[in-house]
């Protein structure tokens, strides 16, 4: 037999082998808040995804507990918000409001100095509100969502390795009972943490400033702790007391148990080992400035602050998320919640694309978006650490911009923003929530037949136009345009007597637009195009930035 013959037989084995293999949508690698939320929002798509996960179940520890408000908008739209709020302990909001402050020790608390006091939420920017909630008790709501959506979540299982080629990805995995399998997918999420194995398998290299200090967890129990707190309501307190370290102490996620994080230096020959609980003791009690303090240690996590964007979050059909694509120190609280950003933004790209309504190019839209938004994070990170630390000049102090800006002002640059400036920052100096392309769309109470919702509301599973009361002509030209490309679209008439009634403010005002004008909006509640009045060819403006928008090339006149 010829040389030929054999690669035709041995292509042939290969289909046959990859025909006979589970075969799925999506591959989720990594069952942390990213991963998780991936699944739940592709399952939420209509699109079932397998998650692995190499530990034996949801995390343990109280991690990530500061929830941002677009963080909870993404849960609203996903149908999850009244589960992970029913985990609120109390009101958390007050303790954010306390911000991030600094004291000799615990017990000196009414000498404490404000170091940070960011804002995070209001009425008139969200429907929704930050809340404290550690890991370990929301990541079971995302697991109970992904699977009522259709995913699967299998707890136990490893990936071994992947490879890719034009049609999907074949990926060998090893359950719980030690049994090697192989699935292939159509595309891979890999949200398997900073040290992914996913990105180290692609070869996919991370630029930034490395490792910038090394801390140690310790989840402890004091009773007596809370009453020499006195009340005092706050998100972090640093104790300068303890000698040689700077130990925080969190309140997001409540007191049983706490957590402080000291710091601890290896280039001083110190190491996680050094941390016995006998010394993990002693440092609590100096914190505090209660030399009896009664302390219980529960667990000891050593971790590593670093600052590490990847140079790619897209290779071929694999997609990095979270952690995997961006590390940085936790310093304003951005890690969980823009890996959970991450996750939002590819869920509806990859489900249009499955579901053939989009255009490949959109998934490229990925990293254009999300790469720019995880480098600001990243620096803003180190910024606030820097400032904590005590290390902060007056540059580094006037880059600084407000939490509310990094949570939910932050904006896109790439062609699925058709109506984009090329020249715009990923974060503005003041909150810019005003309508412009590439920004989310502005929060603006309807009365929708009597039922109060926001516009944000209106945003999830399908690109929605927006227009005036002297708008019909838009409406009725981007309904003609959607169906010509097979697009999936929904057009609302917004007007004082209308399906949709504003209730606390002027709508056109508030997109940025005239009652004549309309604005398109993504699944994902970013804006991608507007016009702020009437044009002659209403049906050709929209129906090209729609194309635009779903990742078409070809001119909006062209059947799809």
């Amino acid at each position: 037999m010829d040389q030929a013959g054999r690669t035709d037989q041995t292509d042939q084995r290969d289909r046959t082998d990859r025909a006979d293999q589970a075969t799925v949508p999506v591959l989720v690698v990594g069952g942390g808040p990213v991963g998780l939320s991936t699944a739940m929002f592709l399952g939420r798509h209509g699109v079932p995804a397998v998650l692995v996960e190499k530990r034996e179940d949801t995390s343990l520890l109280p991690r990530a507990p500061g929830l941002q408000a677009r963080t909870m908008e993404l849960f609203r739209a996903a149908g999850c918000v009244a589960d992970v709020r029913a985990l609120e302990k109390d009101d958390s909001h007050p303790y954010f409001e306390g911000g991030i402050i600094r004291t000799s020790t615990f017990a000196r608390i009414d000498e404490a100095v404000t170091l940070e006091a960011p804002s995070l939420d209001g009425p008139l920017v969200s429907p929704e509100r930050v809340m404290g909630c550690g890991q370990d008790r929301y990541e079971k709501v995302l697991v109970a969502k992904a699977r009522e959506a259709g995913g699967e979540v299998r707890f136990g299982t490893r990936l071994l390795g992947l490879s890719q080629d034009a049609d999907g990805v074949t990926a060998v995995v090893r359950g719980p009972d030690g049994t090697d399998s192989t699935l292939r997918a159509r595309y891979v999420v890999a949200a398997d943490g900073a040290s992914s194995f996913v990105r180290r398998s692609l070869g996919i290299e991370r630029y930034g400033r490395g490792t910038v200090f090394n801390a140690l967890s310790i989840y402890f129990r004091a009773p007596q702790l809370e009453g020499a707190l006195k009340g005092r309501k706050f998100i972090l307190c640093y104790a300068t007391a303890a000698r040689g370290t700077l130990m925080s102490l969190s309140r997001l996620h409540g007191c049983d148990p706490w957590l402080a994080t000291p710091l601890y230096f290896p280039d001083r020959g110190e190491k996680p080992e050094d941390f016995t609980d006998e010394r993990c003791v002693e440092i609590i009690r100096t914190a505090s400035g209660l030399p009896d303090l009664d302390v219980e240690v529960v667990w000891k996590v050593p971790w590593q602050g670093a600052q590490l964007v990847a140079e790619r979050f897209r290779a071929g059909r694999v997609f990095l998320a979270g952690d995997a694509a961006h590390v940085h120190p936790p310093a304003g609280g951005f890690g969980a919640n823009t890996g959970i950003h991450d996750a939002h933004n590819l869920a509806w790209k990859l489900a249009a694309v499955l579901r053939g309504w989009a255009g490949p190019e959109l998934l490229d839209t990925y990293d254009a978006e999300r790469r720019r938004v995880g480098e600001a994070m990243a620096e803003q990170a180190m910024i606030r650490n820097r400032i904590r630390h005590g290390y902060a000049d007056d540059a580094t102090r006037s880059a600084m911009v407000d939490d509310i800006i990094i949570t939910l002002g932050y904006r896109y640059r790439s062609s699925a923003i058709p109506g984009g400036d090329a020249d715009a920052p990923v974060l503005s100096p003041r909150l810019d929530l005003t309508g412009r392309p590439g920004t989310r769309a502005p929060h603006v109470w309807l009365d929708r037949g009597g039922r109060r919702i926001s516009t944000i509301d209106l945003f999830w599973d399908s690109y929605v136009l927006l227009c005036g009361a002297r708008g019909g002509d838009w409406a009725r030209a981007a309904a003609r345009a959607a169906r010509r490309l097979g697009i999936p679209l929904c057009t609302h008439v917004v007007a004082a007597g209308g399906e949709l009634a504003p209730v606390d403010r002027d709508w056109a005002e508030a997109y940025g637009v005239g009652e004549d004008g309309a604005v398109l909006v993504r699944p994902d509640a970013f804006v991608a195009w507007r016009e702020p009045g009437a044009v002659a060819d209403p049906e050709a403006a929209v129906g090209a930035a729609l194309a635009r928008a779903a990742g078409h090339s070809a001119p909006a006149g062209v059947a799809r």
